[in-house]
C-alpha cells in the first residue's frame, strides 16, 4: 500500500534513537529551560512527547526554541559563565543527532582527544600527562579565550558535513547553532557565533571542531609532540623551550586561522622541573582539569626522598571544595542526627575523594577536614552541655570517628586514631 503524502516523512529518522535520547537525558537530570518543564513533567506523557518530537523533526519542521541563560560561579571563584540550558524536549532532540553522529566521528577523533568521549575520563588524560611529563621536560599550557563563544559557524557547519550527508542532521545542527539565547524578562540575544555549554549537543560539536582545528593539525604538523585534550583544556609536551616557543607560535596562527583566540595571560611554557633536571624557569607548575602540576616530595622503593614532577587538587579545585561545604551549612542541621548529616554529604564527598584523590590524595585532606569543623560547631549547637566547650565537641567527633570509621566518606582518608582535639 502507497501512504498518502501525509504520512511522507522529509527524513527518515529511527524512532529508537528518540527513545535512547530519552533515557540519557532522564539519567542527567537538569534544569527546566525556558518553558518551565521539567523532566518529569515531559515524562507524565513520555509516549506522546517523544512522537511529537519524532513527527517534528522526521518533516523538518522542528524549530529549537531559545536557550535560558544561567549565570554560574567559575570553578576559580573569580566572575561568572554562561551555562545555556535548553528545554527538555530540545535535550532529547540534541541527544539524538549526538547518538546519531557519535560512532561516525568516533572512529577518526585523535587517541589523545578525551572529552565527553566512551571510555574516556579526565583521570586518564591526566595520568597521560603525569607520565609524559616525567618523560619530555617542558610543556605549553593552552588556554583558549571563549572558546565555546567563539566557534565560527560556517567552520563548524563544514566539519560536521565531512562526517555526514543527512540533510537532517546538517539542517538541526545550524538550528541550535543560531538558537538565540534567552537572559530573562523576554530579552533575546541573537548568536552569529559559538554553542552554548550545557547542551545536549555542544560536546559533540566542541570535538568535531577541534579535531580539525586542534587535534588533526597537530598530527600533520607535529607528529613527534605528544598533547593531551579534554574539551578545549590542552597540553603539549616539548623536549626544550625552544621547540616550546615555536610550536606555540605555530598554535597560535592556526587558532587564529579558525578564528579562535589564545589567552595570552594564562597561555604559559612551562619547565617540568624535577630532582634531575637541573636549571630553573619562570613557570614551574600548571594546571590541567582540576590537578596542579609542580614540582612534590615523593619517595621510591627504598624509601628515598626525591623531588617528583606530579599533580594534586589544585588550589582552585580546593579552594571550590571548601566554598561547598560553606554552603551546606552543616552547623545548623541541628534538627538532623549524624547518619542523616552522613548520608547527605558522603554522595558529593565520595566523588571529591574518587576524583581529587587519585593522584597525591594527602593534599585533599585539609579541605576534607573543614566538615569536621562544621561537625564540631553542628555538636556545640544541638547539645547544651557541649555549647561552651568545644574541647568537649572536637572529642565527641573524635569518638565517633573512631567507634564508626566509615560514617562519614572523608574519615576514611583524614581520620588517624591518634588524632589530637583541635588538629584538624
Amino acid at each position: 500500500m502507497v501512504e498518502s503524502k501525509s504520512k511522507v516523512k522529509s527524513f527518515v529518522i529511527s524512532k529508537r534513537l528518540f527513545w535512547e535520547a530519552w533515557k540519557q537525558v532522564r539519567a542527567n537530570q537538569g534544569a527546566a529551560g525556558v518553558d518551565e518543564e521539567s523532566v518529569a513533567q515531559f515524562e507524565r506523557d513520555l509516549s506522546g512527547n517523544l512522537y511529537k518530537l519524532w513527527n517534528r523533526m522526521s518533516s523538518g519542521t522542528y524549530m529549537p526554541p531559545p536557550v535560558k541563560a544561567v549565570q554560574i560561579p567559575k570553578k576559580d571563584g573569580r566572575g561568572v559563565r554562561t551555562l545555556g540550558v535548553p528545554t527538555v524536549a530540545d535535550r532529547v532532540a540534541q541527544k539524538v543527532v549526538a547518538l546519531y553522529l557519535e560512532p561516525d566521528v568516533e572512529r577518526v577523533f585523535h587517541e589523545d582527544s578525551y572529552g565527553y568521549r566512551p571510555g574516556r575520563s579526565a583521570l586518564d588524560a591526566v595520568e597521560v600527562c603525569r607520565k609524559r611529563c616525567w618523560k619530555m621536560n617542558w610543556v605549553i599550557d593552552l588556554d583558549y579565550a571563549a572558546f565555546f563563544d567563539s566557534i565560527d559557524h560556517e567552520f563548524m557547519l563544514k566539519a560536521v558535513a565531512v562526517h555526514t550527508n543527512d540533510r537532517w542532521v546538517m539542517l538541526y545542527v545550524e538550528r541550535w547553532l543560531q538558537a538565540p539565547l534567552d537572559e530573562g524578562n523576554g530579552i533575546l540575544v541573537a548568536r552569529d557565533r559559538g554553542t552554548p555549554q550545557g547542551s545536549a549537543i555542544s560536546p559533540v560539536l566542541a570535538n568535531v571542531f577541534l579535531h580539525y582545528a586542534f587535534d588533526a593539525w597537530m598530527a600533520r604538523e607535529f607528529p613527534t609532540m605528544p598533547f593531551e585534550r579534554y574539551a578545549d583544556d590542552a597540553v603539549v609536551h616539548c623536549i626544550s623551550e625552544r621547540q616550546a616557543r615555536f610550536v606555540l607560535g605555530k598554535i597560535k596562527t592556526r587558532m587564529a586561522a579558525c578564528h579562535l583566540k589564545l589567552n595570552d595571560d594564562k597561555t604559559r611554557i612551562v619547565y617540568c622541573k624535577d630532582s634531575n633536571r637541573k636549571g630553573s624557569h619562570e613557570h614551574e607548575r600548571f594546571d590541567f582539569l582540576g590537578f596542579t602540576f609542580r614540582p612534590r616530595c615523593a619517595s621510591n622503593g627504598r624509601g628515598e626522598l626525591f623531588t617528583s614532577f606530579a599533580p594534586a587538587v589544585s588550589n582552585d579545585a580546593a579552594k571550590a571544595i571548601r566554598r561547598t561545604i560553606r554552603r551546606w551549612r552543616i552547623h545548623l542541621w541541628t534538627g538532623s542526627n549524624l547518619a542523616e548529616i552522613a548520608r547527605t554529604c558522603n554522595l558529593v564527598v565520595r566523588g571529591w575523594i574518587n576524583y581529587y584523590g587519585h593522584f597525591h590524595p594527602t593534599a585533599l585532606n585539609a579541605s576534607l577536614r573543614s566538615i569536621d569543623r562544621y561537625l564540631v560547631r553542628w555538636a556545640r549547637r544541638k547539645y547544651k552541655r557541649l555549647k561552651r566547650s568545644p574541647r568537649k565537641a572536637w572529642q565527641l567527633v573524635i569518638d565517633v570517628a573512631t567507634r564508626e570509621p566509615e560514617l562519614f566518606a572523608h574519615w576514611q582518608v583524614t581520620f588517624t586514631a591518634d588524632r589530637t582535639v583541635g588538629a584538624v
